[in-house]
């Protein structure tokens, strides 16, 4: 896809996104690799832009030079909103309430354990949400439940299943808890569910995904 092609249809999906203000964000793309620019009313729809970005095909890579801007009226300052980021996290039933919060100039942090890579992700999901929020830095790490050795068998159960078309091209390691996934994949989608898959295995703290799209 020429770069023309694929910059317009990135904006297209853009506009597509109910979620997304396309008329404040710049689209530029130079060998499948796609800039977003511009203005976002919210850390939540910033982070929706670049996963919009992401899904298409020919995109291999998102920079995202996107800035979170509130009018100067309603920016709330750190204390309120590390106050609703805590209630958040406690009503969320998957979050365990061994996660903690810190917030400095509308950057929110998160640290703590959890078992699974889904609750650290959770976590974070319920505080991109609140507004006043410009950046989340998810330091949550995760404590491994089950041995390594039965890791690497696990996913590639999984990736037998959930992606058939690229599942014998991939080749997994696992040392501990971290796992690597190497080899060449069709799409950027796969790539992406190759790596989600990877982490839905239990004990999985890292995942380095050096997978390459054809």
């Amino acid at each position: 896809m020429k770069d023309q092609e694929l910059q317009q249809c990135v904006i297209d999906e853009l506009n597509w996104e109910p979620g997304v203000n396309a008329a404040h964000i710049g689209v530029a793309a130079s060998a499948g690799v796609v800039t977003l620019t511009g203005n976002v009313c919210s850390y939540a729809e910033k982070h929706a832009a670049e996963r919009v970005a992401s899904r298409i095909s020919g995109v291999k890579a998102v920079a995202e030079e996107l800035k979170v801007h509130y009018p100067s009226d309603k920016v709330d300052d750190d204390a309120s909103i590390a106050k609703r980021a805590v209630q958040v996290l406690t009503w969320d039933t998957i979050v365990p309430n061994t996660v903690k919060v810190r917030v400095e100039n509308g950057w929110l942090t998160l640290t703590g354990e959890t078992s699974w890579k889904f609750q650290r992700d959770a976590a974070e999901s319920a505080v991109s949400r609140l507004h006043g929020v410009i950046g989340v830095i998810n330091e949550i790490t995760i404590e491994p439940t089950v041995q390594p050795s039965a890791v690497r068998e696990k996913i590639k159960a999984a990736l037998s299943r959930n992606a058939k078309s690229v599942a014998d091209e991939i080749i997994v390691t696992a040392e501990g808890g971290k796992v690597t996934l190497a080899g060449d994949v069709d799409t950027w989608y796969e790539r992406e569910l190759a790596e989600s898959t990877a982490w839905s295995a239990p004990g999985v703290t890292q995942v380095n995904n050096r997978l390459t799209v054809d």
